[in-house]
């Protein structure tokens, strides 16, 4: 659950319930651990380093931690000055709710303005051409196949890789996960055939079998973690050794979920249709994300250009 918490003095036992509370809501709402551990760690850092209690914050002790260097003592990008902002201003918010305090230090604030990178989603040829460096060994095998399944299947990468055996099923020779997405969403689909094919192949290389596992198994086995399965970080290690092998630009893990948009939108799916398959919440959300994908055209340049005459 929650990762532990002690922002405040031992007195301060209301508030200290309060960010509870807080963090709580937000692990049930996003559904990312990840999310709720970040907010964490940033909310501890602030409170500690300002000694207050949040009734007593001003709009600049939010502006001094949010401008400030990090640990490892170099100034914040834009990014990382938003995202501090972001989080402080999201448990002020919960706390006017909960009719705590009165009002929003970080409403004072501006935000920076950030220009986000496009995302990038690889083209069939790079899927192909990753693929082929990966060394068909028990870990080669098992970083090929949850690459399969990340690229057919659209899902988060929480979500493929905290996949366990009891979340595969196997009715009149299709294969179905279930899945817990952001927001607590809950859903259930077909697992492509070549991602299970390759999950059995890569099972296989570890001397395991789909059929004779524990439901709480990982699909993933390393020899190090057993049970538990391979971990985030060592998965993206290996990711960014086969980008280098080959000669292709490292990127992380997410890169897969816009290529499998990208791909299915390739192939003469509708809007409508990635929009369902990647669980969006709405047209728009899913007409943005495509439009950064594949850019947007423009349709008015060869009237200005003739009107110019060039």
């Amino acid at each position: 659950m929650i990762t532990n918490l002690a922002p405040f003095a031992d007195t301060a036992t209301g508030w200290q319930r309060a960010l509870y509370a807080f963090l709580a809501e937000k692990e049930q709402r996003s559904g990312s651990r990840r999310t709720v551990e970040g907010y964490s760690r940033m909310l501890q850092d602030f409170f500690s380093r300002s000694g207050k209690e949040p009734d007593h914050v001003t709009a600049q002790d939010i502006f001094v931690y949010a401008h400030g260097p990090g640990l490892s003592g170099k100034q914040p990008s834009a990014i990382t000055i938003g995202a501090r902002i972001a989080c402080l201003s999201s448990f002020y918010r919960f706390l006017i709710r909960m009719e705590l305090i009165q009002s929003n230090p970080c409403d004072r604030l501006e935000r920076p303005q950030v220009s986000p990178s496009p995302p990038r989603g690889l083209s069939a040829e790079q899927v192909h051409k990753l693929l082929a460096v990966i060394p068909n060994t028990p870990v080669g095998l098992r970083d090929r196949a949850i690459i399969l399944t990340l690229v057919l299947t659209g899902r988060r990468r929480a979500e493929v890789l905290g996949m366990k055996a009891g979340d595969l099923s196997i009715e009149d020779e299709r294969a179905y996960y279930t899945y817990r997405g952001k927001g607590g969403k809950r859903g259930r689909r077909e697992l492509p055939g070549p991602a299970l094919q390759a999950i059995r192949g890569a099972l296989g290389a570890f001397r395991k079998e789909l059929a004779t596992m524990l439901p709480e198994e990982s699909l993933w086995p390393s020899r190090s973690q057993q049970c538990k399965g391979l971990t985030s970080g060592t998965f993206y290690g290996n990711l960014q050794r086969y980008f280098r092998q080959a000669g292709m630009k490292p990127a992380g893990v997410h890169i897969f979920r816009h290529t499998a948009a990208k791909l299915r939108r390739d192939a003469g799916e509708t809007v409508e249709d990635v929009s369902r398959f990647l669980d969006h919440s709405s047209l728009a959300v899913t007409t943005v994300y495509l439009r950064r994908l594949e850019g947007e055209r423009d349709q008015g340049w060869a009237k200005v250009a003739q009107a110019i005459g060039v």
